[in-house]
């Protein structure tokens, strides 16, 4: 054989070899690749076993009871505290624009006008002065003087009232929440353990998912009590100082009236004790 001849079948053989090879490493390629979207569609399809969708799921009517209490209990707070914040601020907007027109106004009348309808200094002012005019009948054996006080004590009390509503839902979520998510953390661990029986292992998947699930429940627990009672704590003192405010505005608007009246000369003689102590006392609370 020639070596042209040896020549040509050697480069005939490295050429098939090297089709070889490519072809095998298209192969390859390509199955790594399906391998991959077959991977990432098993990791698709695959499912947490464990966390609240499987809480929800395998909870029994107690456990979904429990978690949908907690929920609403968040929901409500979260509610009250909102309104409540937005109340106080709209109070502290009122006792500004009120400390800026009512006490420079021409009388007690034209003084009402300018304050804002449905406001809590509107509701005071009104019903003292509805007090006034209506001192009469057997009114006539209070005096005067105890007579305006009570009424815009009366009407401060209201108020105070209604900036204190929603705080005893929140007090009763903060107390109660964590013994809720509680029962919900035993009820889970007492299924868990009983499911644990059934199946006679303890083996580390049997134990970890429903426990951790219980758990969860007392996670949430704290999750809604700590803001219930932060939320408590805050509105309690910004009541305080919103309730300040309107009792300094009861007082002289007490000294204001009983003074617009003696000039007016509807004071009986028996009515002349001095204002200051007696206001001072009844407001103080």
């Amino acid at each position: 054989m020639s070596h042209s001849s040896i020549r040509r079948s050697a480069l005939k053989t490295s050429a098939f070899a090297v089709t070889a090879l490519a072809f095998l490493s298209l192969s390859l390629h390509a199955a790594a690749q399906a391998a991959g979207a077959d991977a990432n569609t098993a990791k698709e399809v695959v499912e947490n076993p464990y966390g609240l969708d499987a809480l929800w799921k395998g909870g029994d009517f107690v456990a979904k009871g429990t978690l949908l209490t907690l929920v609403a209990m968040s929901a409500g707070s979260w509610y009250i505290l909102v309104t409540k914040l937005l109340e106080q601020f709209k109070l502290g907007k009122q006792a500004k624009a009120t400390n800026a027109t009512f006490w420079s106004a021409n009388g007690v009348r034209q003084a009402i006008d300018t304050l804002e309808e449905g406001s809590p200094f509107h509701y005071i002012a009104k019903s003292a002065e509805e007090a006034t005019a209506h001192h009469e009948g057997l009114l006539e054996h209070i005096d005067f003087n105890t007579w305006v006080t009570q009424s815009i004590q009366h009407s401060i009390e209201h108020v105070q009232s209604r900036l204190q509503n929603g705080l005893a839902f929140l007090a009763t979520v903060g107390s109660t929440a964590p013994f809720v998510g509680l029962f919900g953390t035993v009820w889970g661990i007492y299924h868990a353990l009983t499911a644990i029986g059934i199946a006679g292992q303890a083996s580390i998947d049997k134990v970890a998912g429903p426990v951790g699930e219980a758990l969860i429940m007392t996670a949430i627990g704290l999750f809604v009590a700590v803001p219930a009672v932060l939320g408590y704590n805050l509105l309690v003192r910004r009541n305080k100082a919103a309730l300040e405010k309107v009792r300094n505005f009861g007082v002289s608007l007490h000294a204001v009236l009983l003074g617009a009246t003696s000039q007016n000369g509807h004071t009986k003689s028996r009515s002349v004790a001095p204002a200051g102590k007696v206001v001072n006392a009844a407001f103080s609370g």
